[in-house]
């Protein structure tokens, strides 16, 4: 099995990578990594196994290779792993903590991350970040149990430790785990300058109008572009409710209007999307007006949500932005969101360059 910094150099070499420093920096981190959990054993009764090497938290701006490095690192491990993406992994941790609980387990944490534990020597997690306190009272006792079985844990996240939860309810409660983290995982910044997620769009028409199925291919072609074609149901929990995306993959959402507007969903929902996502594809946004009065208003809220975090939208729509709502209550208010919709069709807007 080929080394990571192997790998990364044969990939240079054909052309598929461009090299870049801030992540060849990185290579190192995860060689140790690697090279320590592929030791030999020790032989003889008394030889104890060395312990676990530290991990990694891996952090920096959107686009910068974070994920693809660790998964290019996953596919050079030859013990038992998983990678996942965080919150799907703490979804997973919440309906086994339902099932123990009613098995009548007294502490339902402690067989659960035993289940976990017993499984993998590595868990690579994409995108780690905290916004349900529901997690954020879990977390360190979890991590904490998968640390002392041996775990190692690899992660990628937009934030720095420091950052994880910032201005949480109860936060006070969740600074043992960021104790944890850098007490157990090397913290390494991939300081690049290059955000190659907004290459690959850069100079790409983001906004198809009108919503026919030629212009939904165009979407599909970016989706496939973006993950790969790879990516599923991803579920948003957000004040003990479950918000569903019908597709995400690596911080790319995609879902129609009627998804995310013709359902009761609030403020909080398009946050906590915001906050998940790097790009958002919409399908299908309608003329809007008298008829679909409280659709466009979500919508607003939306475009507000994705507008200051920064996220890229591209979507099929009826009509260009100043046309969407033309006539009927609030279309003077919707000239703002037209503006909006605007501006995020410029080149190089997303979350590195809006306020």
């Amino acid at each position: 099995m080929e080394t990571l910094p192997e790998r990364y150099a044969h990939l240079v070499a054909s052309g598929t990578l461009t090299p870049d420093p801030a992540q060849e920096a990185l290579l190192p981190e995860f060689e140790r990594i690697r090279a320590a959990l592929d030791a030999p054993a020790p032989r003889g009764w008394f030889r104890r196994a060395p312990p676990s090497p530290k991990g990694l938290y891996l952090w920096g701006g959107v686009g910068r290779g974070k994920s693809m490095l660790m998964d290019m690192f996953v596919e050079t491990l030859t013990v038992p792993n998983r990678r996942v993406h965080f919150h799907a992994f703490m979804q997973e941790i919440h309906a086994c903590l339902h099932a123990a609980r009613a098995r009548g387990e007294a502490d339902a944490l402690a067989p659960v991350a035993a289940d976990v534990a017993s499984a993998v020597k590595l868990l690579a997690f994409d995108e780690m970040q905290i916004t349900d306190i529901t997690d954020a009272m879990i977390v360190a006792r979890l991590f904490d149990s998968l640390f002392s079985a041996g775990v190692v844990v690899v992660a990628t996240s937009n934030r720095v430790p420091d950052d994880l939860y910032k201005d949480g309810l109860n936060r006070q409660l969740f600074l043992p785990f960021i104790k944890l983290v850098k007490e157990r995982m090397v913290v390494r910044e991939m300081a690049g300058p290059t955000d190659y997620r907004q290459d690959r769009l850069a100079g790409t028409q983001v906004y198809f109008t009108p919503a026919t199925p030629a212009n939904t291919a165009e979407l599909d072609k970016i989706w496939q572009d973006l993950t790969g074609g790879e990516g599923g149901r991803h579920i948003l929990r957000v004040n003990k409710r479950e918000v569903e995306i019908p597709a995400f993959h690596n911080g790319v959402a995609r879902a129609s209007f009627y998804d995310l507007c013709a359902q009761p969903l609030g403020p909080a929902d398009y946050l906590a999307l915001a906050e998940a996502s790097r790009v958002l594809i919409v399908d299908n946004i309608p003329q809007l007006g008298r008829g679909n009065f409280n659709e466009a208003k979500r919508f607003v809220t939306l475009i507000d949500a994705l507008y200051e975090a920064g996220v890229q939208l591209i979507c099929t729509a009826a009509a260009e932005p100043e046309y969407l709502y033309v006539e009927g209550e609030g279309s003077f208010e919707f000239e703002r969101t037209a503006s909006r919709l605007r501006e995020m069709q410029s080149e190089g807007w997303g979350k590195d360059s809006a306020a």
